[in-house]
């Protein structure tokens, strides 16, 4: 197991746990992308409107796992996220995320 097998296999372990323990999806993708396909049941807030919509995050009472379409505004918006303390990780690109259902 080299350095990089260790790093991305304990983010795709906490991934997992999250989706174990009853986390909502969260798209942060536009609205385009949205309607391209999506995860069902996810929720959709695009990462421009996240920071408006954050009080709707927390009344999920849920921890979140954030998706995009490669994992870089997913990252954004766990990371916003986390400041609000809200238990979020990135869950990378969401057709990737999807496969792990």
């Amino acid at each position: 197991m080299g350095i990089l097998d260790f790093i991305f296999g304990a983010k795709k372990r906490q991934v997992q746990m999250y989706l174990d323990n009853g986390a909502t999806i969260l798209d942060v993708r536009t609205q385009s992308e949205w309607n391209k396909g999506h995860i069902a049941q996810s929720i959709h807030i695009p990462l421009k409107d996240l920071r408006n919509r954050i009080e709707e995050v927390k009344l999920l009472k849920s921890p979140i796992v954030v998706c995009c379409e490669s994992g870089v505004r997913s990252a954004k918006a766990a990371k916003h996220l986390n400041l609000e303390n809200i238990d979020a990780t990135n869950g990378g690109g969401w057709l990737g995320l999807q496969k792990k259902l």
